[in-house]
Parts: structure tokens; sequence; C-alpha cells
């Protein structure tokens, strides 16, 4: 499955929407995206509503970022994740890490 990424500028935040899956495949397309988003914005909002699936990949993606955002004082945000993402985010300890909305 693909993985489909929409970026909107929203005052001085980005969200980034997922639709599809977040895989080994996936995570360097949205690796790329963020990585163009983190140095416009210091809040940087991800929005799991449509997204099925995560993976390690992912997840490294995703920490890597957090790291990126934190050094230069920004936030990020993990918006609308499921049960599934939830229980691994639990199960890793990084619900304590990412700011989860």
């Amino acid at each position: 499955m693909e993985l489909n990424l929409t970026e909107k500028k929203e005052g001085a935040s980005i969200t980034v929407a997922l639709d599809g899956e977040l895989n080994t495949r996936t995570a360097p397309e949205l690796k790329a995206l963020l990585e163009k988003c983190i140095p416009e914005t210091d809040a940087l909002l991800l929005d799991f509503t449509r997204c099925d699936f995560v993976s390690s990949a992912g997840l490294r993606v995703l920490l890597n970022t957090f790291k990126s955002m934190k050094s230069k004082k920004g936030t990020m945000k993990l918006l609308n994740i499921g049960p599934d993402f939830s229980e691994v985010l639990n199960i890793t300890g990084l619900d304590a890490v990412f700011g989860i909305k």
C-alpha cells in the first residue's frame, strides 16, 4: 500500500496528514517531506487519522524528526493515532516522548 502525504500550513504550524501505511518502503518519502518542513515551522503536527500501519522504520523517522524539532526548541505532536499505533507507542515507551493529541 502507498502513503499519501498532505502538507498544510496553518499560521505558524504545519500539519502533515498521512494516508496509507508508514513502512520501510514509504518512510523515506515521509522523511524527505519532514526534513523540508522542519526549517519552516516551530510546530509540526502529524495527523494519523487515515494511517493504517506504522513500522519500526516509520517510528525511526518520527523519532529523528522529534529530536530535530526539539533541538530547535520546536514542538511535534501526533494527532488522531489509532489503538494499534497507540499500543506500540505504549509498549516502546514513546508515548512519554511524543506529544499525543
